[in-house]
């Protein structure tokens, strides 16, 4: 099942379920995905975004999340900051599970050997071999500082 299929799925339940919270979370996931389905018929692609383009979608919504829940807890709105945190539990149930470190330097490893990436200039390469294999399953903002350090080496 594809994950427009999941979140059409888990919505309907949740509406059956009378969960508000998880309802109104799901509901800005598929507002989400129907706005990057209408930026992408805008550019010709009709059948919209595919599941690649849903995770990277569910893993910038969570990580705005968790953005937002650390402010909240700066400013002690402790209430806000529980909610944002609820909303996170909910996306991540659609995303894949998360590479541990040692997956990530592997992971990495392996993108560098494939590209025969050696110098710094080969990043952009070693990125796309990343993205393209393990969207929503490793912080590219992470990842990207391992690569420029195994590759200035």
């Amino acid at each position: 099942m594809d994950l427009r299929t999941r979140i059409a799925t888990d919505l309907k339940q949740a509406m059956k379920d009378k969960a508000a919270e998880r309802l109104s979370t799901l509901r800005l996931v598929n507002a989400a995905i129907k706005d990057k389905d209408i930026d992408a018929r805008a550019e010709g692609n009709e059948d919209g975004v595919g599941d690649a383009e849903v995770l990277a979608i569910l893993g910038k919504m969570a990580k705005q999340r968790l953005e937002s829940a650390r402010a909240y807890e700066e400013g002690g709105r402790l209430d806000l900051a529980e909610r944002e945190r609820a909303e996170i539990l909910v996306i991540e149930e659609f995303l894949p599970r998360q590479l541990d470190e040692a997956e990530t330097i592997a992971a990495v490893n392996a993108a560098v050997a494939e590209t025969g990436a050696n110098s710094i200039r080969d990043m952009g390469k070693v990125m796309g071999v990343l993205k393209a294999k393990y969207t929503g399953q490793m912080d590219f903002g992470r990842v990207g500082p391992q690569i420029k350090d195994r590759l200035s080496n």
